[in-house]
């Protein structure tokens, strides 16, 4: 399993989607709040489809909160950032790691950051761009993540409903 930890998401319909990747990949979400909506909002569940009910998630009053009650995270998470000098595919991802992404308008800290610089990665863009959607970000990253562990625990084939193959 991995972990996906959101700092301070904004967006619900981000949040939403990110939800309904987790459960998908069998990922825990960790939400460090503030968060800037409520979870009961129409627009997190609407994103997030029927999967919301089964997302396993955990909210936080703050980074130093998340470090107390995740002691395994020390050493053991990446931070998606676009000022990373590491792309996401550089890095080794294990079984239990936990992946940050910061909120919409400002992203992860520079403050965390700095303290993390092996640790930090980005998904590779146009120079001019800013960055890529959140929940984007996100998918990409956790795929990658399983993929490198062989997507364990995934059903990695398919069916077809009404003609065979």
């Amino acid at each position: 399993m991995i972990n996906i930890v959101l700092y301070e998401p904004e967006m619900p319909a981000n949040t939403g989607h990110i939800g309904r990747t987790c459960v998908i990949t069998g990922a825990k979400l960790h939400l460090i709040e503030p968060l800037g909506f409520h979870l009961s909002e129409k627009a997190v569940k609407r994103a997030g489809l029927d999967y919301w009910p089964r997302l396993n998630y955990e909210r936080y009053l703050d980074y130093n909160d998340f470090l107390e009650k995740n002691p395994a995270a020390a050493g053991n998470m990446f931070f998606a950032t676009t000022k990373a000098k590491n792309r996401y595919t550089d890095v080794n991802y294990t079984d239990g790691c936990y992946i940050m992404f910061g909120k919409e308008s400002a992203g992860i800290p520079e403050e965390i950051l700095v303290e993390h610089p092996d640790s930090c990665v980005r998904i590779p863009m146009m120079p001019e761009e800013r960055s890529l959607n959140l929940a984007d970000s996100v998918a990409i990253v956790t795929f990658e993540a399983l993929r490198q562990m062989d997507f364990a625990g995934l059903e990695t084939s398919g069916e077809l409903h009404r003609l065979s193959w």
